[in-house]
């Protein structure tokens, strides 16, 4: 068994109760080896960072479950065939939390500006309730000093944008100071949010 993470958007026509239905029903088949549901976190209706199915808005779930490999097939065939899932993701979760969130570290040192590998990293104040939507913005987003990101979340909006160009390119880590570690996680993070409709892949596709 393994821990998943799927992310869903669904037709946002959809109400919460059907939603639900329907994730019970793919759910049931993800574990029909004996996995277990361990959340399901409803994000709602939120606006995409460009149109997905010539629509503007989709109904964000975040489930995590463990699976055994073998009943994943089934799960995303039925998935896929889904008319009113819009788009989803499927990963191994490494320990995101189902929020928009990243995990920072308990205390950091102050960055060095011969220190080529330093790891500190956005921290952007919230009130921890609901995760953070795209809202585009102008200048160029550059680290600002806080707290170390222990885990970075591919869903943490807040945080992936501020290393990325106005344009929505990612920041050289020249620029950022991060390890050339945090940097390959940094670029499969924008690359999982990008499909997701969660930033944009450029400026001019944002909603």
């Amino acid at each position: 068994m393994r821990l998943y993470e799927v992310v869903y958007i669904l037709d946002p026509a959809l109400d919460e109760g059907a939603v639900t239905t329907k994730l019970d029903k793919f759910h049931q088949l993800a574990t029909a080896q004996g996995g277990e549901v361990s959340s399901v976190d409803h994000w709602g209706s939120r606006q995409l960072a460009y149109p997905v199915n010539n629509l503007n808005h989709g109904y964000y779930v975040v489930a995590q479950f463990t699976a055994a490999p073998d009943a994943l097939p089934e799960f995303e065939r039925i998935v896929r065939l889904d008319g009113e899932v819009m788009r989803y993701l499927l990963v191994i979760n490494e320990g995101e939390p189902s929020t928009g969130h990243s995990i920072m570290a308990e205390s950091h040192r102050p960055p060095s500006e011969d220190d080529e590998d330093d790891e500190d990293g956005d921290d952007e104040e919230d009130d921890g309730q609901s995760p953070p939507e795209f809202q585009g913005g102008g200048g160029r987003r550059r680290r600002m000093e806080g707290p170390a990101i222990a885990l970075l979340n591919y869903k943490d909006v807040g945080t992936l944008s501020r290393f990325l160009t106005e344009q929505g390119k990612i920041l050289p880590k020249r620029t950022t100071k991060v390890t050339s570690r945090f940097q390959r996680q940094l670029g499969r993070a924008v690359k999982r949010a990008r499909y997701l409709a969660l930033i944009p892949y450029t400026r001019s596709n944002e909603g």
